[in-house]
């Protein structure tokens, strides 16, 4: 408590601070432009002080910081520092046109900003996956509030209209401000609840992002339809075309566009958020072309934003950087301005104040109620279409941007937009306790907690948590077969790969042989096939091939910096004349410090690398490398037909323990397996585990692989510190003596020789 009350007490103290300052200097005069850039510089610091705290302090008993963001622009306005002090709130913020011009500028980029943050967002394959429940409940959460907005509007006396005339606009323009949902704010409570992979939770922020899309393209029509000021059908008819052919250019053409812009900037761009730039371009001139067809910048910020959050190597730096500008400095200035242009003095009108309430009202019920039979025809239970319609219900951020765009375009006047602001804050205070108390009372299925599982799974696994992957490769047979295996593992969720040529060592038999199908067709054969596996299938792989221009170890090390996971080697020579890695290899991953894959193709994959494994064996011991490996394994075996062999040994790891007790060994050893076992039933793997704990490891893999007539082994490897590549003692064993292909795989982690 002591620590809340502290730090706004160093939000008061700084507020205090600026306004004397500002005061001051207003009294002594001074140059006109040295003025203007003080007060702007002044007008920031407090909307960012006084909006930060706030928020802060709206965060800690539960609300969305934008409130807070919200409430200190009420304050700073007419509401109750112009009230309390005019004269100095005269002085901050002056009504002079060029002075409101710089912070409506800032302002206005907000906008967009925070457009293409809502994008981000959005997730459109979370859209997909929940279907007909969140079009149906989004249908009529839309069309139930806003006929009782658009009726509202027609109510409306004309006094509250600045333009009488042009009412049927405002009546469209304020059925579709109660219509919309703020995903932003749904998708913070249903995060912090823990619901956001639940099924309902998964449905509510779907049909919060419907509803969203829906929103801002009706709020682009109206705006083509206000500019013209009135109902012109060939001009609202082009308006639509334009703004569909937008839509359908940004989704196909655009969608590979901004991925292969994003891709170009991270990997030949070098100076510092270069990618950020890129996204920011890219904002703007979707903006500008969305503004050339006559309908509003928001939308281009919005669809920008989407298509940025598709982007398969849009990595959390990047997100978190970009989320950190707009967090910090341009949600405390737009929400404050709105917050100061709303005039909540207004209220004391008693007839205002009762239409005020009677706007809250009505757009409670409208959502509430639309939500809620949506959800009943949606197929959901009436306490799931509570919680629907609970969450539904909170306008926040989203309101407060279409009353702004509303006042900016004449379309609402002062004292309705102050009336739209109070809704819109008493509806998103209202949403969290009602939205917490709804989920509470929810049980979880038992296919639910099934999926629940296999995605908690995954956010600490391996395979899943992949961006991109780059692949090394020559002309030999081995490089081929390294090709099919990094295809299998990025075409379930369709991971780019660049492919690097690094040499041309392979003999002329396996040139001959390997002339048919490169190792980029091998990927995208494999991709394709892994992908029509999925249930979600992540579609077509992006596959960049290069030729160095650099030594083969420096064209690694330099791509190593571009952001790459996981580094698969396909070279003809795989072992040396020492028995260790051949020098080749071992200058080639000299320079890359992630995650390695290195293949070696025996068996049948020198006759036919391009074939999928039918029987793969990974051995485990309970460590993390060896639930590396057993990840890679289980995500190799979804497209075989024959089980996948887990087989556990023991480690220099487990002598120790074995000492202390054979039965508490076993069971801990028979609890490796079955958790394994477990991952691998989530993903509709079929398994067969064997126990082989009384022999060197080495030997034990070896016999298995013999035993089950395996084709692959995967295994799980320490990268050991050392002049020279090496995992150890077992991996070099296998790798030398074993019959069926192998695949190493070691962490980013280097530790000491035991």
């Amino acid at each position: 408590m002591l620590i809340r009350w502290g730090r706004l007490q160093s939000t008061i103290w700084t507020a205090v601070i600026l306004l004397a300052t500002v005061t001051a200097a207003d009294a002594e005069g001074g140059q006109a432009s040295h003025a203007s850039e003080f007060t702007l510089l002044v007008q920031v610091a407090l909307l960012i002080a006084i909006g930060r705290g706030f928020g802060e302090l709206m965060q800690r008993i539960g609300q969305p910081s934008v409130i807070g963001e919200l409430l200190g622009g009420l304050l700073l306005g007419p509401s109750l520092f112009g009230w309390v002090w005019p004269s100095a709130q005269a002085a901050i913020f002056p009504s002079s046109g060029e002075q409101k011009a710089l912070i409506d500028g800032i302002a206005q980029f907000g906008i967009l900003l925070l457009l293409l943050l809502t994008g981000m967002e959005t997730d459109l394959k979370l859209v997909r996956r929940v279907g007909r429940a969140a079009v149906t409940i989004s249908i009529a959460g839309i069309a139930v509030p806003f006929v009782c907005g658009f009726a509202l509007g027609q109510a409306l006396p004309q006094s509250l209209l600045p333009h009488p005339e042009a009412r049927l606009i405002a009546s469209l323009f304020l059925g579709t401000a109660l219509s919309i949902s703020s995903v932003k704010i749904v998708a913070v409570v249903v995060r912090e609840m823990n619901f956001m992979r639940r099924n309902v939770g998964q449905i509510i922020v779907a049909s919060a992002i419907i509803d969203d899309t829906i929103g801002w393209i009706i709020i682009a029509m109206i705006f083509s339809l206000a500019s013209r000021g009135s109902l012109d059908l060939l001009s609202v008819a082009k308006a639509l075309f334009g703004t569909l052919a937008f839509l359908a250019v940004s989704f196909t053409i655009g969608r590979r566009l901004v991925f292969r812009l994003i891709r170009w900037a991270n990997d030949n761009l070098v100076s510092s958020a270069a990618v950020i730039t890129v996204i920011l371009l890219l904002m703007s001139a979707m903006a500008m072309i969305t503004h050339l067809i006559g309908v509003h910048t928001v939308l281009g910020a919005f669809v920008a934003g989407v298509l940025v959050g598709e982007s398969p190597i849009l990595t959390r730096q990047i997100d978190e950087r970009l989320r950190g500008l707009i967090s910090s400095l341009f949600m405390p200035i737009f929400f404050g301005l709105a917050g100061l242009s709303a005039d909540l003095t207004v209220l004391k009108d008693p007839s205002l104040l009762l239409l005020t309430a009677a706007l809250v009202l009505i757009a409670s019920i409208g959502k509430f109620g639309g939500a809620f039979v949506g959800g009943a025809f949606g197929g959901l239970t009436w306490k799931e279409s509570y919680a629907l319609a609970s969450g539904m219900n909170a306008r926040g951020s989203t309101e407060v941007i279409i009353a702004t765009i509303g006042l900016s375009m004449s379309v609402l006047s002062q004292t309705m937009f102050s009336m739209i602001v109070t809704m819109a804050i008493l509806t998103t205070m209202a949403m969290p306790p009602m939205l917490r108390g709804a989920l509470a009372r929810l049980p979880l299925g038992k296919d639910e907690k099934e999926r629940l599982e296999r995605e908690e799974y995954e956010q600490r696994g391996f395979v899943a948590n992949l961006e991109r992957l780059l692949l090394a490769v020559d002309e030999s047979i081995n490089a081929k077969f390294a090709a099919q295996l990094a295809g299998l593992l990025a075409g379930g969720r369709g991971l780019p790969i660049t492919v690097l040529h690094v040499g041309t060592r392979a003999s002329r038999q396996e040139k001959k042989r390997n002339k048919d199908e490169s190792p980029e067709t091998a990927v995208i054969n494999a991709a394709r096939a892994s992908a029509e596996a999925e249930p979600d299938g992540g579609g077509d792989v992006d596959v960049l091939t290069r030729a160095p221009e650099k030594i083969a170890a420096e064209a690694i090390a330099e791509e190593a910096r571009k952001g790459f996971d996981l580094l698969v080697v396909g070279m003809d020579k795989v072992i040396g004349r020492d028995g260790g890695f051949a020098k080749r290899i071992d200058d080639l991953t000299s320079g890359f410090e992630g995650p390695l894959a290195i293949a070696a193709a025996k068996g049948v994959h020198r006759k036919e690398p391009a074939t999928n494994a039918r029987k793969i064996l990974v051995p485990v011991s309970g460590s993390n490398v060896s639930r590396r490996g057993a990840d890679v394994a289980i995500a190799l075996a979804r497209l075989g037909t024959e089980p996948l062999q887990i087989v556990y040994v023991s480690t220099t790891r487990d002598k120790g323990a074995r000492r202390t007790g054979a039965s508490m060994s076993l069971a801990r050893e028979e609890a490796i397996l079955k958790d394994i076992a477990a991952t691998a039933a989530r993903y509709d793997v079929r398994v067969a585990t064997t126990l082989r704990a009384n022999a060197a490891p080495e030997v034990a893999i070896l016999q298995e692989i013999a035993a089950a007539g395996a084709d692959l082994v995967v295994i799980g490897v320490d990268r050991i510190r050392g002049d020279s590549l090496n995992f150890g003692s077992v991996a070099a064993a296998v790798l030398d003596k074993s019959k069926a292909s192998v695949l190493l795989v070691s962490d980013g982690e280097v530790r000491q020789k035991d």
